[in-house]
């Protein structure tokens, strides 16, 4: 197979993220987000928002890291942040996935990518902590939008909030400190976000 080919199969591949539906509401809260969607929004959301960063990061490389973090998902399927079943087995599956479909690109590319996926994943530079910030406050923002939707069916608790984002601020502390105050507190004080968690 020749470079096109495989750059090609990859291009072809990565289309089933847009089957991959995600817990999160789109803010109008008529549907779920899909994982292709949220890798879009997060990009655009990286370009604007990189002037909060807490250090200073090269934005192409985290736009890319945002774009492919989710990629794996086509095999992996989607954990939902506050299942904590699906989560002891998520490093495991992802791993997989990421061998198999990084795997489909040329290797120069493929070994690109996975290493940027890695990247993203331990959280060790300024760029994959700014990436982890976006995909943590976008889904906050999207809850607040939606008035809650998901919070509520999945009876979300602060705690769960606060712990799944407790290393949130590691990448922007303008940015999660603003999620905090417009997106998290209206939202406790309406009732969609448990106080405690559910009996």
């Amino acid at each position: 197979m020749d470079r096109l080919d495989q750059l090609f199969a990859f291009a072809k591949e990565i289309d089933k993220e847009k089957l991959i539906g995600r817990q999160t509401y789109l803010a109008d809260g008529q549907r779920k987000e899909n994982d292709a969607e949220h890798a879009w929004h997060l990009a655009l959301m990286t370009i604007l928002f990189s002037e909060y960063a807490n250090e200073k990061i090269d934005v192409l490389k985290t736009v890319t890291m945002v774009l492919i973090h989710d990629i794996v998902e086509i095999d992996a399927g989607d954990t939902y942040a506050y299942d904590e079943e699906a989560k002891k087995t998520q490093k495991e599956r992802e791993e997989k996935a990421a061998a198999r479909i990084f795997g489909l690109l040329p290797e120069d590319q493929g070994s690109r990518l996975m290493g940027l996926w890695q990247e993203f994943e331990e959280r060790k530079t300024p760029e994959a902590r700014f990436a982890r910030t976006i995909d943590n406050i976008q889904p906050i923002m999207l809850n607040h939008a939606s008035d809650g939707k998901a919070w509520e069916e999945h009876e979300v608790c602060l705690d769960q909030i606060l712990k799944r984002n407790e290393r949130t601020a590691e990448g922007s502390r303008p940015l999660w400190d603003y999620a905090k105050e417009h997106f998290i507190r209206p939202s406790l004080e309406k009732g969609r976000i448990r106080r405690v968690p559910s009996e």
